[in-house]
């Protein structure tokens, strides 16, 4: 059975996108930009957008009872893989050992011409402690 995963906000509401998909032990994360709650693109260039990308990603993993240690695949699309070496870095920042398996591609734009990231996860659900 899948289960719909709702965040607060959901700026992907309107456009009939699921934030994320429950599928048994399995959370499937639609792709997260650089987005503030407002669901504007954020200033700051390249590296503020994908602070902002992580932070959504893990906002919609913890709502679907995951996080980003549980992440077991991950696609990152860039706008410009000039960008590649801020990537590994958010990476680091964001993730731990061991890491998820990863693609990176460029593509041509975004939902948002100003939109320079994007990630979307598979991750794993843990069963909670004591149950």
């Amino acid at each position: 059975m899948l289960e719909r995963v709702m965040t607060q906000p959901d700026n992907y509401e309107p456009y009939l996108i699921s934030q994320a998909i429950k599928f048994g032990n399995l959370l499937f994360v639609s792709g997260q930009a650089g987005a503030a709650d407002d669901g504007k693109i954020v200033a700051g260039g390249f590296r503020a957008q994908g602070e902002q990308a992580f932070v959504n990603l893990r906002r919609a993993l913890e709502a679907g009872g995951s996080g980003l240690t549980d992440v077991i695949k991950v696609t990152i699309f860039v706008t410009d893989m000039g960008n590649f070496k801020d990537v590994v870095e958010l990476r680091r920042q964001f993730f731990t050992a061991p890491y998820s398996a990863d693609t990176i591609a460029e593509i041509k734009a975004l939902y948002d011409p100003a939109a320079m990231i994007e990630i979307e996860a598979i991750a794993a659900i843990r069963p909670h402690a004591g149950s």
